[in-house]
């Protein structure tokens, strides 16, 4: 399988580690792992550095000189964007939505010292248009600004997702299942691409953190087709599983089921998870193993996307 070029923000694979005191903590159960991608060490880690290294190669290539994305005021996507953009000398527009922090914090402290712009917006209605308006008034100003889509979630973006699962096949792991938590699904579709270019019959499970299940699968299915189209694979029809019975009452707002797996995901493998991704990821797999849902046979896969600069908002 040749990729894309890529930009190279990781330095070797990520680790890839067992938790054994949380799967006692649980009654025991299915083993479990985590595949730290939390812990990259480029622009405070995170699924975005992966994706983002297929997404800049393509804006060096067309030799773009500003890098645009859209997010909240503590996107982690945009504050790594903001990291890829200092790191190739360009110049980062940010369009958040929100109201602009009278003391920057976490991510919004981050992006400043990036030296990121960002443009404030009501809400994430205003997003199409502040967008279209950016591009247009940064080129006419004599700049070459080049779109990021949220999450970077394109099937180029994904790629970086079809390479962690080689990445994770070379660790010696091929699990049952694997569960990730899911939002603009670039990081959902790269996985189930890169199972099935690997012939695994991993189940990919993504917890919404925010939208619905029917919009989450057809983005799935969508960007799952477009990795097939850029590498020249018959990828076939996806297979995988997404649920947003783990939102709660919305986006970024903490669960019962959250503050328990951030708890024990602490107190029992040192491992930290935020309120808006992670924890409801892994508060839903902490369900699923209490409930017996998989045998003491089979291997959990919990791939921790990041998001822990949250925690100091």
């Amino acid at each position: 399988m040749r990729l894309p070029a890529s930009i190279a923000l990781l330095r070797g694979p990520t680790a890839l580690e067992e938790m054994p005191r949380l799967r006692d903590a649980l009654g025991g159960g299915p083993r479990l792992f985590v595949k730290r991608d939390d812990a990259i060490p480029f622009g405070f880690g995170g699924n975005k550095v992966r994706k983002l290294q297929f997404v800049a190669a393509e804006a060096v290539a067309c030799r773009a000189d500003t890098l645009v994305t859209v997010g909240g005021i503590q996107s982690n996507h945009a504050r790594a964007t903001a990291a890829v953009a200092a790191r190739l000398g360009l110049r980062c527009l940010i369009i958040a939505n929100g109201t602009k922090p009278a003391r920057p914090t976490a991510n919004a402290l981050l992006d400043e010292l990036l030296g990121a712009d960002v443009e404030y917006i009501p809400s994430r209605a205003e997003r199409e248009a502040a967008r279209a308006a950016a591009i247009e008034r940064l080129t006419r100003e004599g700049r070459r600004p080049y779109w990021v889509p949220l999450g970077a979630s394109t099937p180029l973006g994904a790629l970086g997702y079809v390479q962690a699962i080689g990445e994770m096949v070379e660790q010696g792991l091929k699990p049952d299942v694997i569960v990730h938590a899911a939002s603009s699904c670039g990081t959902q579709a790269g996985l189930v691409a890169g199972c099935a270019l690997h012939r695994l019959g991993t189940q990919v499970i993504g917890v919404s953190a925010d939208d619905p299940v029917a919009a989450l699968s057809a983005r799935v299915r969508d960007i799952v087709a477009g990795v097939g189209k850029l590498l020249g694979e018959n990828l076939g029809a996806p297979g995988f599983m997404v649920t947003d019975e783990y939102v709660g009452e919305g986006y970024g707002i903490p669960t019962d089921a959250s503050r328990e797996a951030q708890r024990l995901a602490a107190r029992t493998e040192a491992l930290f998870v935020d309120h808006t991704y992670t924890a409801k990821a892994l508060g839903a797999l902490i369900k699923w193993v209490r409930a017996g849902r998989w045998s003491a046979e089979q291997t959990i896969l919990f791939w921790h996307t990041g998001g822990q600069v949250g925690l100091f908002a």
